[in-house]
């Protein structure tokens, strides 16, 4: 199929053909009819891609910090390449759209085959032919309403709750600052809620658009007359609140708002504009400003917009659902009607000439539909695409390609094809594939795993879908490496466990730490007769609770998701299996448990201290590991720097952090390739994994927790 996709490095835009996304327990899968072009928002990114590097810097400066603490901590040419890799990726573009579904999760209620929706999402109801989109993201259009008009329905959303944040009555006057495609869709509507409404541009053309849309009374920006004509219509008040859609750098329009409003009047931000505008008007007059989020309540609500929790009307009215909603609701009973904004109508296979138009601002435009050809059956996948093929013995395909996979493990593939790649955004699989060199872009992890001229499979996915990629992939006899977690609860390990003693592959879980040159060096060391005291701290930083990550469903949480990687390094350099853990997490009013000491006793007498603290400073290096044995003390700090100290006394400081991902990847492909040993052994896999939930079990019921391990 066909998406609008722009290089975020290069800037060129393109129509590019990409799979499929995949159909999921919680979505739904639209063949788009008509999208809108936002050009507020669309525009912006479009020309921040077409900067060069310092453009580019100076339009996201946190960005440029971040790039900077990652030179810190792993060194120049690790945070280049993660730089690089990350603007050279293919950006989907669009978040509002009409069409009819043609498939439905089995989790969805309430949608079939056939019925006519609208949808929305940013990097979800983009340009192209297919979409898969969210239960709480999508609403089924009205009779009456053309998809045309349906398809205004995300960015609608967005205006009516900027005049939700208003909370204006009948009769009251509002000045709209901005009266592009959002503040004549908010003169609309505010109209239809019997309004006063007075509106300013900078734009001839869309102040004289806003009269089309029956506004009461609209000002150039520049009108020497505009700031008395607006304190005459409102009787010498001011507005009772005024909604700013304007994107701007400047502080002009905040500024204006606050001459303009009435005594305690309100101020609403639903534009991207600065807010650092002077006290006077604000303070004298006890004004209120309030931020506009998005489509409404439920906005980055990971619950709400991903697993279709809603919130119950009796105590949020208004979601981002239902303002959708009501939107078409208002459309279907002729109260506002969008088609009045449509400037121009694009077939789809001549999207770039409407971006085109729009750059060039050689002539007026305001809402721009993109028509969808509904006759031609798009591809399901991509490929072949034309890359050369070593036809090596190890074949490997990959679910899942994100940033950590394409930095730490892609470019770390060696002497070996890759076939087929499946993410869960269509122009991610599609970037990965072309970028790295797989012969297919496929539509669903399902599509990998049927795979036949692929025998090894990466699963870089999140993690709640681990263990069900590797059990499938298990009973298809594809040799695995999964990142971690391998899974996320003991059913499933058990399941795991037994699918794997009934093949002949390999199964590995990405404890890449135990590679790293300096644990290498630190484990030659070391008597492996005498056992060790281990003191491993992981400064591990915050993660906002509402991240993916922290979620028991999704991720598992801090301690499944990646406490198992030092539980697995602490083993591997005590030679040796836990045999009890002992866990104690400080209080937490959210129950992250993600700052915690972790004990550990190992079969062999070795001992371990795993402290991972989330509540400390980023300034600190995240590792620091101390191995205590036979009158030795090893040090690691934070991979880039180790220390012996006992007899002799060595230092030794690398350029770059190297935490092992290079050398743990060359030593599983080598070991398919040459019929070796796994280069981790599944019982340790099985032990640092079922040593993580008895770590939850311990925290749970505040005791000693002894281990068994039967695998």
């Amino acid at each position: 199929m066909l998406q609008i996709t722009q290089n975020l490095k290069s800037g060129i835009m393109a129509l590019t053909d990409v799979p499929f996304p995949s159909l999921n327990f919680d979505n739904v899968l639209v063949r788009n009819c008509f999208s809108l072009i936002s050009s507020g928002t669309e525009i912006s990114k479009v020309n921040t891609a077409k900067k060069g590097y310092l453009g580019k810097a100076l339009e996201k400066p946190d960005q440029v910090r971040q790039v900077i603490d990652t030179i810190q901590k792993e060194g120049i040419v690790n945070a280049y390449k993660k730089v690089m890799n990350k603007l050279d990726s293919l950006n989907p573009l669009g978040y509002s759209s009409s069409g009819i579904v043609i498939g439905v999760g089995n989790n969805i209620k309430g949608f079939s085959i056939g019925d006519r929706v609208a949808c929305g999402g940013q990097d979800l109801a983009n340009h192209a032919e297919i979409i898969a989109v969210p239960s709480n993201l999508i609403v089924k259009i009205p009779d009456s309403v053309s998809f045309e008009d349906a398809s205004f329905t995300t960015v609608a959303a967005i205006a009516l709750q900027g005049i939700r944040q208003a909370d204006l009555r009948l009769g009251e006057s509002c000045l709209v600052i901005g009266l592009g495609l959002i503040g004549l869709l908010t003169v609309q509507m505010l109209k239809a809620a019997g309004i006063k409404v007075i509106g300013v541009d900078i734009n001839p053309e869309n102040v004289k658009q806003a009269f089309n849309s029956k506004i009461d009374i609209a000002f150039l920006r520049n009108d020497s007359q505009l700031e008395s004509g607006i304190i005459s219509a409102t009787n010498g008040f001011g507005v009772d609140a005024t909604i700013i859609t304007a994107g701007s750098s400047s502080l002009d329009p905040i500024e204006l708002s606050g001459r303009m409003c009435r005594q305690k009047g309100k101020v609403i931000i639903v534009g991207a504009v600065p807010t650092g505008f002077s006290r006077e008007h604000f303070y004298k007059k006890e004004l209120e400003l309030k931020m506009s989020c998005s489509y409404g309540p439920g906005r980055y609500n990971l619950d709400y917009e991903y697993k279709g929790i809603d919130f119950p009307i009796g105590y949020v009215r208004w979601t981002e659902n239902r303002n959708m909603q009501a939107f078409l609701e208002l459309v279907s009973e002729s109260k506002i009607s969008p088609s009045i904004l449509v400037s121009h109508v694009f077939d789809f296979n001549n999207a770039l000439d409407a971006y085109d138009r729009i750059l060039s601002k050689e002539e007026p435009f305001l809402g721009i539909l993109l028509k969808y050809d509904q006759i031609q059956i798009p591809n399901k996948q991509v490929g072949p695409i034309s890359f050369k093929n070593d036809k090596n013995d190890v074949k490997i395909s990959f679910i899942g390609a994100g940033s950590f996979a394409q930095n730490s493990l892609l470019p770390n593939i060696k002497n070996a094809s890759l076939i087929s790649v499946a993410t869960a955004e269509s122009h991610n699989s599609k970037s990965v594939a072309s970028k790295f060199g797989f012969q297919y872009a496929k539509e669903s992890g399902d599509a990998v795993i049927k795979e036949e001229n692929s025998n090894t499979l990466f699963i870089a996915t999140r993690h709640d879908s681990h263990a069900q990629y590797v059990l499938e992939g298990l009973k298809a006899n594809k040799n695995i490496f999964v990142e971690k977690p391998l899974c996320m609860t003991e059913e499933e390990l058990i399941s795991i466990s037994q699918e794997y003693h009934q093949r002949r592959v390999h199964l590995m879980v990405g404890y890449n730490r135990r590679f790293s040159p300096i644990i290498i060096k630190i484990k030659k060391l070391l008597n492996p007769t005498f056992p060790v005291a281990i003191n491993y701290r992981i400064n591990s930083g915050f993660i906002p609770h509402d991240h993916w990550t922290q979620d028991i469903h999704f991720g598992g949480g801090r301690i499944i998701g990646e406490a198992c990687h030092f539980i697995d390094l602490v083993m591997f350099l005590s030679s040796s299996k836990p045999i009890a853990v002992q866990a104690f997490a400080m209080n937490d009013p959210l129950n992250l448990t993600d700052t915690l000491t972790i004990n550990l006793k190992f079969a062999n007498g070795s001992i371990a201290a795993v402290q991972y603290f989330s509540n400390g400073s980023k300034e600190l290096k995240k590792e620091y590991l101390e191995v205590f044995s036979s009158g030795l003390v090893m040090i690691n700090r934070d991979f880039k720097e180790w220390e012996m100290i006992g007899r002799k006394k060595r230092q030794e400081k690398m350029i770059n952090q190297d935490k092992g991902h290079k050398e743990e990847v060359s030593q599983f492909i080598a070991a398919i390739k040459n019929g070796n040993e796994t280069p981790i052994q599944f019982g340790d896999i099985y032990a640092t994994t079922m040593t993580t939930f008895k770590v939850l079990e311990s925290l749970r019921e505040n005791k000693v927790v002894t281990l068994n391990f039967n695998y």
